[in-house]
């Protein structure tokens, strides 16, 4: 019997015992059909989070292996440095695997060697790395506390012994205050200035000397001596000193003074 309060519909028990079974059996089974449905969609989720975890646990071992390792190393455009003492110093013999490989961390263990600027990494898998090195440029040699020559770069850094018959110019930096190498710092315009020389006159430029106060001068090998005044406005300085050399009638010993490219000063030789 069922009975209505209110707007809900109650079934009594007379009324569930008329009922027939296969309709509360039917009823039953629409009941627990969602609670069916919602944990086979659990169990799915889980049995699939276990393979993606197994995959990429089993990628990370493989992967890790010896033979994804890095085991051949080239390196290009490497010439002034040891091969042997390079590889040992960058960690690649110590057969790194691939997929952790750091450039970075190459790159940082090789900055120890002067003449290394950069480098840049290419990984070819499953086990090779190509190592391409850009390499500093010499501008000028200068002499160490030690008088031992060295290649130095437009910064300024040693980069290595020269020999005495390096063609290049020497640096030098007045008042040194006891400075073992000035180049980098005090006296870098001298370093600047040699990596901005034009062809016209660079092989005529015997000696750059820079001061305390930043005064570069170039003495050339005729002799003659250009006074650039501060590393600065260099091709108008350039362009008279090109000029002097080609049309002015000079004895050797005369001091130009090409500070202000506009207002050459010529001072003569003393005697």
């Amino acid at each position: 019997m069922s009975r209505r309060h209110e707007g809900t519909t109650v079934t009594t028990r007379r009324d569930r015992e008329s009922t027939p079974s296969f309709v509360r059996a039917a009823d039953a089974a629409k009941a627990r059909a969602p609670r069916r449905r919602v944990g086979r969609r659990t169990k799915w989720l889980v049995g699939l989070g276990v393979l993606v975890t197994a995959l990429a646990f089993g990628a990370q071992w493989t992967l890790h292996q010896s033979y994804f390792r890095v085991q051949h190393v080239t390196f290009v455009g490497l010439r002034h440095e040891g091969v042997v003492a390079v590889l040992r110093a960058s960690g690649l013999a110590a057969h790194p695997s691939m997929i952790g490989l750091s450039a970075a961390r190459v790159e940082k263990n090789l900055s120890v060697f002067p003449w290394i600027n950069s480098v840049t990494i290419t990984q070819h898998w499953p086990n090779s790395v190509v190592v391409q090195v850009t390499e500093s440029v010499a501008v000028a040699v200068a002499f160490t506390a030690t008088h031992h020559l060295a290649f130095v770069d437009a910064e300024g850094r040693a980069l290595g012994p020269a020999p005495l018959n390096a063609n290049f110019p020497t640096l030098e930096y007045l008042h040194p205050r006891g400075s073992t190498w000035p180049y980098a710092v005090a006296g870098r315009g001298a370093a600047y200035v040699a990596s901005q020389l034009p062809r016209a006159f660079s092989p005529q430029v015997s000696v750059i000397t820079d001061d305390a106060q930043g005064v570069v001068t170039l003495q050339m090998t005729t002799p003659l001596s250009f006074i650039l005044g501060p590393p600065t406005n260099l091709h108008a300085k350039f362009v008279a000193i090109a000029s002097v050399i080609a049309h002015s009638t000079l004895v050797p010993g005369d001091v130009v003074d090409v500070s202000v490219p506009d207002e050459l000063a010529v001072t003569p030789p003393t005697s």
